[in-house]
């Protein structure tokens, strides 16, 4: 599935309507080991349709940050019907984050 860039504009529309799991990346353009994951992110959601992958960016939208309790990024926020269910803190490889989202769908 293609990214989406998450913003409070279309959260709703994007994240708690959705009718798939929504994979929230938390990042910053000026963090490096956010641009670092950025690949893995890419690859992971054009292997995907289990789940939509959205990126939030935490300067531009620190009030989802906020909301969701963020304190450091990158992190990973499953969330399933409006909910979140899982929170992975860190960066990683797309095994990694296949392995995050099977354990919590």
């Amino acid at each position: 599935m293609e990214i989406q860039h998450i913003s409070f504009a279309n959260y709703q529309e994007e994240v708690a309507k959705s009718d798939h799991p929504v994979l929230l990346d938390f990042y910053a353009d000026w963090c490096a080991p956010c641009r670092a994951f950025a690949g893995e992110i890419a690859a992971f959601a054009a292997k995907t349709d289990r789940v939509k992958v959205g990126k939030i960016n935490v300067d531009e939208s620190g009030d989802l940050a906020m909301t969701y309790g963020v304190m450091s990024i990158p992190t990973l926020v499953l969330v399933r019907d409006g909910q979140e269910v899982a929170r992975r803190v860190g960066g990683g490889e797309v095994a990694d984050i296949e392995s995050f989202v099977a354990a919590n769908l």
